[in-house]
C-alpha cells in the first residue's frame, strides 16, 4: 500500500497514525468561489507541515498534528481530472424516529495535540493565512474526558483497530491505487440531552450502549429483542467479514449554555461501511428498530471528506498548468 512501512505504523493520510490526543479542534470551512481563493487554499496544503512545525517545535511533547480532509466539491475544483472512487456529499438520513442531516463543508482540519493552546494556535494561523478566501462552516473544541469517556459516562473507542490493523481498517489500497493511502473521513455533531440519559438507569444505558458502564466489558446481546448501538455499529458484509473503522471522537461542551455533546469523527478504508453504520444506527435493524441511543443524542451535522496522502496532496496543492 502506498505511503506505508511496516516497522512502524502507518505513515499516510498525514497523520492519521497519531494517537488520541487530550485535545482537538475540528474546523469546517467552505471555500469562496472563484480562481483566487483556490490558490490560497493550494497554497495552504503546500505550507501546512511549516505552519505544524512553527507552533510544534516550542514542545515536542505535546505532539501537535493536524489531518486535511477535502469535500467533493472542492475535490473537483482543485483536480477535476478524477477523484476518489467512493467520494461524494454526505446522504442525509430519515428515520421513523430520527434523521441524520447533511451539511456543508470544503475543508477539514481535524487538529491534535495533548496541548489545548497548541490546537489553538494552529488554527489561529491557518485562519489568519485562509482568509476570506474561507468562511467557518463549525468549529468545535474537543477534550479528553477522564479515561477516554464521552459525556455520556461510557468509555469511547474502545473497538479501535491498533498498529498494523489500521492500515486495513482506515487506509485506501490498491482498490482504487491513484489515491492509496488516504481515508474517508465522515463527521457529525451530536448534542446530548443529558438531563434525560441521567434519568435512566444504569443497566438500561448499559442496554442502550451494549457495553457496562464501570468496567467498559461487552455486553453479549445477540439475543436481545433490541440491538445496542455497539451492534449497530459493526459492519459485517456478506462473507461474515467484520469492517473496522477508526474513530477519534471527542466530547465537547459548555456547562454554561447547557451544551453537551460528542464529535464523532470516523476515517475509513471504505466509505460504505460508515454509511452502513449510519443507516443501521437511524434506519434501524431491522427497520425501526433504531439505535436507542439516538432518543438522547441529536446529530446536527453531518459532512464527507477524504484525507489524501502526502503525496496525492501534494499534486493537489500545485497550480494547474
Amino acid at each position: 500500500m502506498a505511503g506505508q512501512t511496516w516497522d512502524r505504523v502507518p505513515i499516510d493520510a498525514q497523520s492519521i497514525e497519531a494517537p488520541l490526543s487530550s485535545s482537538a479542534v475540528f474546523l469546517v470551512l467552505c471555500v469562496a468561489d472563484g480562481p483566487s481563493p483556490l490558490s490560497t487554499v493550494r497554497s495552504v496544503l503546500d505550507g501546512l507541515d511549516d505552519l505544524i512545525k512553527t507552533v510544534g517545535f516550542r514542545d515536542l511533547g505535546a505532539k501537535l498534528s493536524c489531518i486535511v480532509g477535502i469535500g467533493a466539491n472542492l475535490w473537483d475544483r482543485l483536480d477535476a481530472s478524477k477523484r476518489p472512487a467512493e467520494l461524494k456529499p454526505f446522504a442525509s438520513i430519515t428515520g421513523t424516529a430520527h434523521n441524520a442531516p447533511s451539511t456543508p463543508g470544503d475543508m477539514l482540519f481535524h487538529i491534535r495535540a495533548e496541548r489545548a493552546d497548541f490546537c489553538f494556535e494552529l488554527e489561529k494561523l491557518l485562519l489568519t493565512t485562509l482568509g476570506d478566501a474561507v468562511r467557518v462552516v463549525d468549529e468545535v473544541s474537543g477534550f479528553r474526558y477522564f479515561d477516554a469517556r464521552d459525556l455520556l459516562g461510557f468509555v469511547d473507542g474502545t473497538a479501535n483497530p491498533a498498529g498494523r490493523d489500521i492500515p486495513t481498517s482506515a487506509l485506501v489500497g490498491d482498490e482504487d491505487g491513484d489515491f492509496a493511502g488516504g481515508s474517508y473521513v465522515v463527521v457529525q455533531k451530536y448534542l446530548h440531552d443529558l438531563a434525560a440519559w441521567n434519568a435512566v438507569d444504569t443497566a438500561k444505558q448499559e442496554a442502550i450502549i451494549g457495553r457496562t458502564k464501570v468496567d467498559n466489558i461487552e455486553i453479549d446481546d445477540d439475543a436481545a429483542p433490541r440491538k445496542s448501538h455497539k451492534s449497530l455499529a459493526t459492519i459485517v458484509d456478506a462473507d461474515g467479514t467484520e469492517h473496522d473503522i477508526l474513530r477519534d471522537n471527542m466530547p465537547f461542551g459548555s456547562p454554561g449554555r447547557g451544551e453537551y455533546g460528542t464529535y464523532f469523527i470516523g476515517y475509513s478504508r471504505h466509505l460504505w461501511v460508515v454509511e452502513s453504520m449510519l443507516q443501521r444506527m437511524f434506519v434501524g435493524e431491522p427497520a425501526g428498530a433504531y439505535d436507542r441511543l439516538l432518543d438522547f443524542s441529536t446529530a446536527h451535522t453531518g459532512t464527507t471528506f477524504f484525507a489524501p496522502s502526502r503525496a496525492t496532496m501534494a499534486k493537489l496543492a500545485q497550480e494547474p498548468s
